[in-house]
């Protein structure tokens, strides 16, 4: 599967499919929360949560893949990603675009 952030893929042509996203909730457990927590007080990366939201992005983009090859697709262009909290320490993320098939 072909993910670009474009809206077209140099030398195919596109016929289009529909809108296709996954998305995840992702939190980490009280103990984390809290170290990190602490570490805003020293300031630097907040790796715990760096870590959270990279598998999120993953987990997300996955998801979306999935969607775009139950229509059939051979790619997904305009990839975009959003990030919303939900409560302290959880954030959705959010990966959606436009499944495409070369004609």
């Amino acid at each position: 599967m072909i993910l670009v952030n474009t809206d077209y893929i140099e030398g195919k042509t596109l016929e289009m499919l529909g809108l296709v996203k996954g998305s995840t909730i992702q939190s980490k457990n009280i103990g984390r929360d809290i170290t990190q927590g602490f570490k805003t007080l020293v300031g630097g990366e907040l790796k715990a949560y760096t870590e959270m939201m990279n598998d999120a992005r993953a987990l997300a983009t996955k998801r979306m893949v999935e969607e775009a090859n139950k229509l059939g697709a051979d790619a997904v262009v305009n990839v975009r990603y959003a990030s919303a909290t939900v409560m302290q320490g959880a954030a959705e993320v959010m990966a959606y675009g436009t499944a495409v098939r070369f004609v």
